[in-house]
């Protein structure tokens, strides 16, 4: 069961990381195509309501259902998993139509709160038109995200993770095409450009929904199979079985969204403070770099929760202490040089993807640490799950909301955009803090192995930095950070020996050793380090 758990857990990883690699790479196509940080605020008012609505629709439903199938195919009541899968397909078919018809139909709503008509150069209608192109998306994502959800219960994490990737090319495609082709070819406005942009997101899944068809069409004859050996003693009423999924599913809806609620409100509190340009490199051009290495580190850390939530359903106190450790050093170990170094670096950075630019530069340079925060709410967030404490996911989440309602228009007057990055980081740091208190109160955990290790890492980081810098401010005599060329030949230098750096320091101080295992015993035998 193990060697299932942990096959799975590096196939939807690498499907994941796959999938948000494409995800960052086709925005310096996008903005080359859209030509400005205007047009991004304007895609950004389409995707900041459809996310919030997807996940309210989806989120949480591929692992409720996985856990609900897996827990009662253990017990060999294989029936009441294929009861869920069949009532679950009408019903994510009418959540989707539903949630699509409620953002089509209040499309100037959701557009009225997001911007203001005086300070904007696009209307109310424009930017109407925009969320309803992306809102057909809901029709098909609901039904998608149960399939995933099933397979995944069967111990099947390929067509989850092969269905993701390809919903991610044929989404990109599109979209960078259909932008093209409006703007370039027809000489279309960028309203239906932007149109063209977010409507890929229903043709990537319908992609993503047709592979997993042919993947129920491929395995239905090992499902049915499975129903032969179906004890059937329990009989489970829909209104029961709903129940249950709901609760596994609400702690992970609210996750889903709060990156999405955290970005809607400075949409609904930008036209007081920045321009719509500013916020076009904040919730646009920045977060899409900032998010990158959150992904990376989560997904790498929670291949640890499942194991975490064994240890303490059977009161493994000692084990349960030594996996949470791991977890929060493994984040750590990933997340903050990824943080630091998209700090340091962020002026080339910035030029590869998009343009030279002193206001993006800045943004990134403070926005990047907060990536740090982005992954530990994530994590002690399944970790409240594991620990059969998710209650207080809500609790935490609405704090961290309220700091940065509070706190948003007094920073942003005070520090224009960068003031939106200090309420955010303000806000999570509140929820992380309510998180940190759960885990020590109902897991009693103690934090003090994990705060030398924080301490330790904090200073590998400081030596690196001061490297990375002194390479880069030597690097910056000769090459130029307004050329895309030459920002990318310093940040493939500067990140390539910050790299091994850090990596040296974590191997010679066997640290590496012990958040990765002995695997690593033959790349320190190559580099002959003892």
């Amino acid at each position: 069961m193990s060697s299932k758990l942990i096959r799975g857990t590096f196939i939807l990883t690498l499907g994941t990381i796959i999938s948000k690699i494409i995800g960052l790479f086709y925005v310096i196509p996008f903005y080359a195509i859209i030509g400005g940080s205007e047009p991004a605020a304007l895609y950004q008012f389409g995707y900041v309501p459809y996310t919030i609505f997807i996940s309210i629709a989806t989120a949480g439903v591929p692992l409720a259902v996985s856990k609900y199938i897996a827990k009662y195919n253990a017990l060999e009541e294989y029936a009441v998993g294929r009861k869920l899968f069949k009532s679950g397909i009408l019903l994510m078919l009418i959540t989707g139509i539903v949630s699509f018809l409620i953002m089509y139909i209040f499309a100037p709503f959701f557009a009225e709160m997001s911007m203001n008509k005086a300070d904007s150069p696009y209307t109310i209608a424009e930017v109407a038109t925009v969320i309803r192109a992306v809102s057909f998306a809901l029709i098909i994502i609901p039904v998608m995200s149960l399939l995933r959800g099933y397979f995944q219960g069967h111990q099947s994490m390929g067509p989850s993770a092969v269905s993701q990737v390809i919903e991610q090319i044929i989404r990109i495609v599109f979209l960078l095409f259909g932008a093209f082709f409006v703007l370039k070819i027809l000489k279309g406005s960028m309203v239906s450009a932007i149109s063209a942009a977010t409507f890929a997101a229903f043709i990537g899944g319908i992609a993503s929904l047709i592979t997993l068809l042919w993947y129920w069409r491929k395995r239905k004859h090992h499902f049915d199979e499975l129903l032969e050996h179906d004890k059937g003693k329990m009989q489970i009423s829909l209104i029961s079985m709903y129940k249950e999924i709901f609760v596994y599913a609400f702690p992970f809806i609210l996750v889903g969204i709060a990156n999405s609620l955290y970005q809607g409100i400075d949409q609904l509190t930008y036209s007081r403070a920045i321009s719509l340009e500013h916020l076009g490199v904040l919730n646009f051009s920045t977060h899409k770099l900032v998010i990158i290495p959150v992904s990376l580190a989560t997904a790498f850390s929670l291949t640890l929760v499942p194991l975490i939530t064994e240890s303490y359903a059977v009161g493994n106190r000692h084990t349960l202490v030594r996996q949470v450790d791991q977890t929060f050093q493994v984040l750590l170990f990933i997340t903050v040089p990824a943080a630091i170094g998209l700090s340091l670096l962020a002026e080339p950075i910035y030029t590869v993807f998009y343009e030279h630019s002193k206001f993006g530069t800045d943004v990134l340079a403070t926005y990047a640490p907060v990536a740090i925060l982005f992954a530990l709410f994530s994590v002690t967030a399944a970790i409240l799950q594991g620990i059969n404490e998710q209650r207080f996911t809500v609790l935490s989440l609405l704090v961290g909301l309220l700091v940065k309602l509070s706190l948003n228009i007094p920073l942003m007057k005070l520090y224009e955009t960068e003031g939106a990055v200090y309420a955010t980081a303000l806000g999570y740091t509140a929820t992380i803090l309510i998180n940190l208190i759960v885990i020590k109160i109902f897991a009693k955990y103690p934090f003090k192995i994990i705060i030398r290790r924080t301490i330790f890492i904090l200073l590998m980081n400081g030596v690196m930095a001061v490297v990375v810098l002194l390479v880069y401010k030597l690097l910056t005599l000769f090459l130029t950070t307004d050329s895309k060329i030459q920002s990318l030949i310093i940040v493939i230098i500067c990140g390539g020996i910050g790299a091994v750096v850090y990596g040296y320091m974590g191997l010679r101080s066997k640290l590496a050793d012990k958040l990765f295992g002995d695997r690593l015993q033959r790349i320190k035998s190559k580099l002959h380090i003892s």
